[in-house]
């Protein structure tokens, strides 16, 4: 086979999710220090605009750090965040502290805590400040309390909704990821079956057709010399085609440009396997009643190649003296059958030639089955005809 451009291009190396890129969010040293700079600073502006029952302190500072060094944790251990940021925020208001953004590290505490996936350890700290809120507005003798207490409770279920719908964008973003990763690697998987299929009927091929070639060079060489230099130029030609073929396929493997143009072996090449078989003493019937150019070229390429394996076979392995060639087109299907009148399997296992010809029938939709006869063996493909694929 002429090798064709990779699809997809693939190569051994890394491998590039494209798609949606994941938010990871600001980095958590960010956070931290952004959210300490405000905490510290907001709330110094603010005590100068009101009249606390105890002024700032050493201690004042230290639980305004506290909560947004809970947070640090956000990574290696979720769980931390929340209590953290409860006690400080709690011991802050409780100590009568002049107000000011000391509820920001709760906050975030809460969010990130859900989007961590603690789902009760969120919904269980936003239900604690939740109630810290409610007694602290009735306990003030605002004629409005109920409604900041609805505000603060409100704000708290909000909280945790936004860090699990975080959650959950993550959870598909790694769903996605691993659907990607996963069709990424059956597809490469797939590729280099279909190299090693390629190598496997190139290489299988033309050395079984050197060995033949070898063998009656050898047999007649003595004894009638006029013999000999076909069979020797038929290695040459055999040779010289693998080799070329060969080394586009290394090309395409190191994604290189292609040594020379990509053809694709089509039915109109099968009569020169014929021809290659009979150098090698096996007769060969050719009977072809397809629409060429009816037949798409992925259906032309695996039929030639399927009846290029099983010649092969039946030069090596079978000991037949005649094979039978069919390629028939009925209705939406191409069916290739070659007979042979050789020992058929003979209870042997099948092999990477068999395989790989079933695995290129199948993998256009049809079957490849082995049917035994006496004597020999047929090999059946049945290669279904897509609408789309018929153009020539």
């Amino acid at each position: 086979m002429q090798p064709r451009s990779p699809e997809p291009a693939w190569s051994p190396g890394p491998q590039h999710i494209t798609g949606p890129r994941r938010f990871a969010g600001p980095p958590t040293s960010f956070i931290v220090i952004t959210v300490a700079v405000i905490q510290v600073v907001g709330t110094l502006f603010s005590a100068g605009h009101q009249d606390a029952p105890r002024p700032l302190d050493a201690l004042a500072i230290l639980l305004l750090l506290a909560g947004p060094a809970g947070l640090a944790y956000r990574k290696r251990e979720p769980q931390v965040m929340l209590p953290v940021a409860l006690v400080a925020t709690g011991a802050y208001l409780a100590f009568g502290y002049a107000w000011g953004p000391i509820v920001l590290s709760l906050a975030l505490a809460i969010v990130l805590t859900a989007a961590a996936g603690l789902r009760w350890q969120a919904w269980a700290g936003a239900g604690i400040a939740a109630a810290a809120v409610v007694v602290g507005s009735a306990l003030t003798g605002d004629e409005n309390w109920p409604v900041r207490a609805s505000a603060g409770v409100a704000w708290a279920a909000i909280l945790v909704v936004v860090g699990q719908s975080f959650r959950r964008r993550s959870e598909r973003f790694a769903e996605y990821r691993r659907r990607r990763e996963e069709a990424q690697k059956a597809e490469r998987d797939e590729y280099r079956l279909t190299l090693a299929r390629d190598i496997h009927d190139v290489v299988a091929h033309s050395l079984s057709m050197i060995n033949v070639q070898a063998s009656v060079a050898l047999h007649v060489g003595a004894d009638d010399p006029e013999k000999l230099r076909p069979a020797l130029e038929a290695i040459k030609a055999a040779s010289k085609e693998s080799l070329t073929e060969v080394r586009q396929l290394l090309g395409v493997l190191r994604e290189d440009v292609p040594l020379a143009p990509a053809v694709r072996p089509t039915l109109a090449r099968v009569p020169e396997l014929l021809r290659n078989a009979e150098v090698g003493g096996l007769r060969v019937t050719l009977e072809d009643n397809a629409d060429h150019q009816r037949v798409g070229p992925a259906q032309q390429e695996a039929a030639y190649r399927i009846t290029q394996e099983a010649l092969t076979n039946v030069g090596r392995h079978s000991g037949a003296r005649s094979a039978v060639v069919r390629i028939t087109q009925t209705g939406g299907a191409l069916t290739v059958t070659i007979d042979d009148d050789g020992a058929g399997m003979g209870g042997a296992l099948p092999g990477n030639g068999l395989t790989g010809m079933r695995e290129r029938a199948v993998a256009l939709g049809g079957s490849l089955t082995l049917h035994s006869r006496e004597p020999g063996l047929r090999v059946e493909a049945t290669l279904p005809i897509h609408q789309e694929g018929n153009r020539p």
